[in-house]
């Protein structure tokens, strides 16, 4: 990574080799190709660091398939064993809760970053840059198209997982149909951590391509708090207006900021669709 210095100090074999005697370098190349050619779980003689507290974390995962009781530099070393088969990945995982702050912040930090955490190489970086990608598919099958939304509780969590982990404001129209069955979805525009443009054009060209019965609106603050700000509603009831012409009721408009979603029907900030104030 730029700005790092390769360490100079002589470490064990199969490491640097400068500071070494040709005989001893010739040993320990040997000994490098053999390691080089093994499989990533096939342990260097004498074991992996820590393997028992290794053993012991997974087993603790294994027994309850969760990570309660874990503390938060726990379930990071578990993971990193996965990833750092020889190295102390206890330390790592406390490099990198303290140059984040906490684990939600590590997860959602790009791998760059996370490289700039003592000891923390590509492969970690990468792993654990893949958790939330890896848990929003997951969401997603729970949320396979057509899927119905039948009430609020279910409309949150498809809007959480269009937009967890995201770093900029994105808005999205959810098309569906009278059943309330998703027939579409389009991100309608992208914008900074602080502004997000709803553009009446793209929003129109999306409910006539899906042939909508009724759309929700849902974008996030990555930055703040999930409440609306007067741009927000104001653009929203400018929306709603121009799609109530041509008959398409705008249900709800939700604003997702972490754990947390607001419902701007639910705080009367927008009229319910052709059915008045909910």
């Amino acid at each position: 990574m730029a700005g790092r210095k390769k360490s100079m100090k002589p470490t064990e074999a199969g490491e640097e080799l400068w500071y070494m005697d040709p005989g001893k370098a010739e040993k320990a190349g040997g000994l490098r190709e053999s390691r080089e050619g093994a499989s990533p779980e096939t342990p260097p003689e004498g074991g992996y660091p820590n393997a028992g507290h290794r053993e012991r974390l997974r087993s603790r995962f294994r027994e309850t398939q969760s990570f309660a009781g874990f503390s938060d530099h726990e379930i990071l070393e578990l993971l990193l064993t996965y990833g750092s088969p020889r190295k102390d990945t206890k330390q790592l995982a406390k490099n990198l809760l303290a140059t984040f702050g906490n684990l939600k912040c590590v997860f959602e930090a790009k791998p760059e970053q996370l490289m700039q955490a003592e000891g923390v190489g590509e492969a970690q970086a990468t792993l654990i840059s893949m958790m939330l990608p890896l848990t929003r598919e997951c969401l997603k099958c729970e949320m396979e198209n057509p899927r119905q939304i039948a009430n609020r509780r279910e409309l949150e969590l498809y809007c959480k997982s269009m937009q967890m982990g995201k770093r900029i404001e994105e808005f999205w129209v959810i098309c569906v149909n009278a059943q309330c069955r998703v027939v579409g979805r389009q991100r309608i525009s992208t914008g900074s951590l602080s502004e997000v443009s709803a553009y009446p054009r793209l929003v129109m060209e999306a409910v006539m391509n899906y042939n909508a019965h009724s759309v929700f609106f849902c974008h996030n603050h990555p930055g703040g708090t999930c409440a609306p700000s007067r741009e927000d509603i104001a653009s929203t009831l400018q929306l709603q207006r121009m799609l109530g012409e041509v008959d398409v009721m705008v249900l709800d408009h939700m604003i997702v900021a972490g754990a947390d979603v607001y419902s701007m029907a639910q705080h009367g900030d927008i009229e319910f669709g052709a059915r008045g104030r909910r």
